[in-house]
């Protein structure tokens, strides 16, 4: 029954993470488009490459989408945790498509100070502030989202740091209004990729470690393991191994040694009582007798 409830509560999350992605997915497509065409019509380099950068956005939210849908698949015998690491690698993905798109815009910044040309500060101001109020609206729409999900917590910094960089635009189409100054438009855009990488590398380290099985950065694996030699009738601990099995789910293996036969389901409930208490929420714990080793055993 319990395993019941939490299947239930897990997909009524993943239909809310599907709806709040949706509609954040057509929002900023919506306005893509529109601060494309401005920025065409304008020349304005801001513009374009705050454009681009939504628009890898909006791919970015569609990869997670497409992960959320992929995790709610049922197992299989060949996929027997079903397709739940898909969300960490659609946060992988998430993070190369933004180093990429830093890259573009570091090469328009290079074209535009070696050839400024006119930019209406007007069009940019406007068209960037209205980029502020749909930016903001999906950073609010997938903020209650992101707590414990690499995968949303990857769409909500994205869109956190668009609502910034909408800001920087106005800024200079500002400036330029009051100054004529065109290349702080460059200068903007340059800003605009400073600020993606900073807020891309947490991502990206984060889910390259996760892809690797590394331990996820929520969990504190020598707390745990002082908390399971602290358990009563714990003489020995080897072979701990703590992984993602996706971005909100964490798994994990050990082998204890303990004083006796008679205290083996006792100190099971009591490890994985513990265990789910710091997060990990499928444990696998196998009880030793001293001088029975794993290796006598050839478990290793």
């Amino acid at each position: 029954m319990a395993h019941h409830h939490h299947h239930a509560a897990e997909l009524g999350s993943s239909k809310s993470a599907k709806s709040v992605l949706a509609v954040c997915i057509a929002l900023n497509l919506a306005f893509v488009v529109i601060e494309a065409a401005v920025g065409l019509s304008k020349d304005s380099l801001g513009l374009l490459s705050d454009a681009g950068h939504n628009l890898g956005d909006v791919f970015s939210l569609a990869i997670s989408l497409l992960a959320v849908n992929m995790s709610a698949r049922a197992a299989t015998k060949h996929f027997t945790y079903g397709y739940k690491r898909s969300t960490i690698l659609a946060s992988l993905a998430n993070a190369v498509i933004l180093l990429i798109a830093v890259g573009a815009i570091l090469i328009e910044c290079v074209s535009k100070f070696r050839h400024p040309g006119a930019v209406s500060g007007a069009a940019v101001s406007w068209t960037a502030a209205a980029g502020i109020v749909v930016n903001g609206l999906t950073t609010l729409l997938l903020m209650s989202r992101q707590r414990g999900d690499l995968n949303m917590r990857g769409a909500f910094v994205h869109m956190m740091m668009d609502t910034l960089v909408s800001l920087g635009v106005v800024i200079s189409g500002v400036i330029i209004i009051l100054t004529g100054w065109t290349v702080i438009d460059a200068v903007i855009s340059l800003v605009i990729a400073v600020v993606i990488i900073i807020s891309t590398w947490s991502l990206l380290r984060e889910s390259l470690s996760l892809s690797l099985d590394g331990v996820p950065e929520t969990i504190d694996i020598d707390r745990i393991e002082a908390g399971i030699r602290g358990v009563g009738g714990v003489v020995g601990l080897h072979h701990l191994h703590v992984w993602a099995i996706s971005t909100t789910e964490i798994a994990a293996t050990l082998h204890l040694v303990v004083s006796g036969a008679d205290v083996m389901e006792r100190v099971k409930d009591e490890v994985k009582g513990m265990m789910a208490r710091e997060g990990v929420a499928h444990c696998t714990v196998e009880c030793e007798l001293p001088g029975e080793t794993c290796h006598d055993r050839d478990c290793h």
